[in-house]
């Protein structure tokens, strides 16, 4: 199958399959802040695999996630930045426009945007969960094998962690609002 794919298809989908590695890492992670890290890293590689697809709004769409990531760690709960960063999304959407396939990763930007300026732990988790339904969605329809697996992935593991955090706050509901003692009791939950 892959014998029949192009350079550029085949360093597409080469560049999915990391970020898929990456994205799993990232959202096992009961962390926000290594969630965030991660989420990074992942994010160039899908940056470097819609190039090679030229989805063009995908591209660049998740070139400004990294920036939005960086800026929703720094400026949590800023709904003026958050907005700051929608506007610049939908300029650069304007300018990539090229279908309606293009609608699926705006949704997600918009999602994933709100997610991250303005919640936390599980809801936060929700809102991700979602973009990355639309993110598959995206990969599924340019036909990145690698980019839909990651997003898939993404879904499920997302799904995991949320369980797992919910199970956390009802076990220590006096302690499940601060979010390094919940790190602290969680990491000891996974090596008992």
């Amino acid at each position: 199958m892959l014998e029949n794919l192009g350079d550029t298809a085949l360093a597409g989908q080469v560049c999915g399959l990391v970020a898929l590695v990456i994205c799993v890492v990232a959202f096992a992670s009961k962390s926000d802040d290594r969630l965030l890290m991660l989420l990074i890293s992942a994010n160039v590689a899908f940056v470097l695999q819609f190039v090679f697809f030229e989805s063009w709004t995908a591209a660049v769409l998740t070139l400004l996630v990294i920036v939005r990531i960086v800026l929703a760690r720094r400026y949590m709960g800023s709904k003026t930045v958050m907005v700051g960063v929608l506007l610049a999304s939908g300029v650069a959407a304007t300018f990539t426009w090229q279908s309606w396939v293009d609608f699926l990763p705006i949704a997600a930007m918009v999602l994933g945007t709100f997610g991250m300026f303005l919640l936390r732990g599980i809801s936060m988790r929700v809102f991700l969960g979602l973009a990355a339904t639309l993110w598959m969605l995206s990969n599924l329809l340019i036909g990145s094998i690698g980019g839909t697996l990651a997003e898939g992935l993404i879904v499920v593991t997302n799904i995991i962690t949320i369980i797992r955090l919910a199970r956390a706050k009802r076990k220590y509901p006096d302690v499940f609002e601060d979010p390094e003692v919940l790190e602290v009791i969680t990491n000891n939950d996974r090596s008992s």
